[in-house]
């Protein structure tokens, strides 16, 4: 990412350029990308082809004004940190589903961040609601966070009996690691480094399969300004507030659909996205 992009990218956050890649920016740039760039899955079901390369990723989230989801966004994300002189790794993780089970390799794309003066640090603006902040990667207490109380942890069988990797004294390298919130498992991090080609099959299958929720329907969300979260699944829309109270309606016509994708999402379609049919192709 050449200085030109790096600015457009920040412009579109509402942030200055840092002069330093420390712990603090880093938690603003993660909350201001939460509250800035949606988390949406528009492209599977407008039948827009889903390319894991970062020109075409800046072409979507910064020039397009688009969201996406973790391949996307925290692709996009992390070639920011990156050129903004964080240290960078991309992480593959598996999402706990039904039963504590865990979903396929590559399941989701995570970052890790090391910075100038805090260590390394769990980075991602692609999960959809999780934590606001990064989260300390070698920190294994309770971190406190507007998203809920996290913890890392080395991570345990799953419930099919699949532990992670051990670690190092078992000869494999660093252990696979649990992301806890509240109390329940929510992905489990490999933490070898990866690159951006390797997760060009867990976004074919999120984009195709019928087993895939993103396939299933619609979503597009964002954390408000004021700490709360408004979400827009197909016609419903959700808002809630920082203290937990919430408002839902169904908006009746296309016209209100698009109007709120624009004006709430800051995202302009010229037609409303509709679920595609189980097992269809993408692009």
């Amino acid at each position: 990412m050449h200085s030109a992009q790096a600015d457009a990218y920040l412009r579109r956050l509402g942030v200055r350029n840092p002069a330093w890649p420390t712990v603090d920016v880093l938690r603003e740039l993660q909350l201001r990308h939460l509250q800035a760039v949606p988390f949406e899955n528009l492209s599977v079901h407008l039948g827009e082809k889903i390319v894991l390369e970062e020109k075409r990723l800046l072409d979507k989230v910064v020039g397009a004004r688009r969201g996406g989801f973790c391949y996307e966004l925290n692709g996009s994300f992390g070639a920011l940190l990156g050129a903004l002189g964080y240290d960078v790794s991309l992480l593959a993780a598996r999402v706990y589903g039904e039963g504590g089970r865990l979903g396929i390799p590559y399941d989701h794309l995570a970052l890790r961040v090391r910075t100038v003066d805090a260590g390394e640090w769990l980075a991602d603006v692609g999960f959809g609601a999780l934590s606001h902040w990064p989260l300390a990667l070698e920190e294994r207490r309770e971190q406190e966070d507007p998203g809920g109380a996290f913890r890392i942890v080395e991570a345990g069988p799953d419930a099919a009996g699949v532990r992670g990797a051990p670690a190092a004294g078992g000869g494999v390298g660093a252990p696979d690691l649990d992301l806890v919130r509240d109390g329940t498992p929510v992905y489990r991090l490999e933490m070898r480094p990866r690159v951006l080609q390797d997760f060009a099959a867990g976004a074919w299958w999120h984009s195709t399969s019928p087993e895939s929720h993103f396939g299933q329907s619609l979503v597009c969300s964002r954390i408000t300004e004021d700490g709360g979260r408004i979400t827009l699944s197909g016609r419903q829309l959700k808002e809630t507030a920082a203290d937990g109270t919430r408002d839902e309606r169904e908006l009746e016509t296309d016209e209100e659909v698009l109007a709120v994708y624009r004006e709430r999402f800051g995202i302009e379609l010229d037609r409303v996205p509709v679920v595609r049919g189980s097992g269809g192709e993408v692009g």
